[in-house]
């Protein structure tokens, strides 16, 4: 997706340690021109997954999910960070997260994620994989099934991708990063 790639070059900040900001447009102040335009391609590449609700993970995850729901015409259910007194039937699990350095309970509630549903998980970044393996996770406690997994942008050299594929997940990226090094943005040709 050129658009994005283009807009991470003019406005992602590179910092040490293979960390992207692109909190000016994705994740803390969004674009919804941007965020539109990713979802039209998001639902453009799981057109056919025969996905019925979009999942996510709170906060970043939500905006791209939200909009891919609204194209796509689909609920959307985000994991939780902090587990409610009022939730019902909670299916939980561990994820760490690479840019916060610490480790989530996340949570949802059985009553929207249930057996037999075929869940696309939209996030903003994969990078080790952490989130994705915690959300399919508690898709199998539901009896639920990934139908694929749509991220913004993609680490490549953080290997998550990769580890999905293999476990036989189907990944679609829209921005794939092949390195950060020397804090110099260069994506996958």
């Amino acid at each position: 997706m050129e658009a994005l790639k283009e807009r991470i070059l003019k406005d992602g900040k590179c910092l040490e340690g293979g960390i992207l900001k692109v909190d000016s447009f994705i994740n803390h102040q969004m674009d919804p021109v941007l965020m539109k335009r990713v979802a039209d391609e998001f639902a453009r590449r799981f057109a056919s997954a025969g996905a019925d609700k979009i999942i996510t993970i709170e906060a970043s995850g939500i905006a791209p999910a939200i909009m891919t729901g609204y194209v796509m015409g689909l609920p959307v259910v985000f994991a939780k960070k902090k587990k409610p007194v009022t939730m019902e039937g909670m299916l939980s699990t561990e994820v760490y997260s690479f840019t916060k350095r610490r480790t989530y309970d996340i949570c949802v509630s059985g009553e929207f994620v249930c057996p037999g549903d075929r869940l696309l998980f939209i996030d903003d970044f994969l990078a080790n994989g952490n989130a994705a393996k915690g959300i399919a996770d508690l898709a199998r406690q539901a009896g639920a099934e990934l139908a694929g997994m749509g991220f913004i942008i993609e680490k490549e050299f953080q290997h998550g991708g990769k580890m999905l594929r293999d476990m036989g997940f189907r990944v679609e990226s829209l921005a794939v990063i092949e390195s950060l090094g020397n804090c110099r943005i260069t994506f996958k040709q």
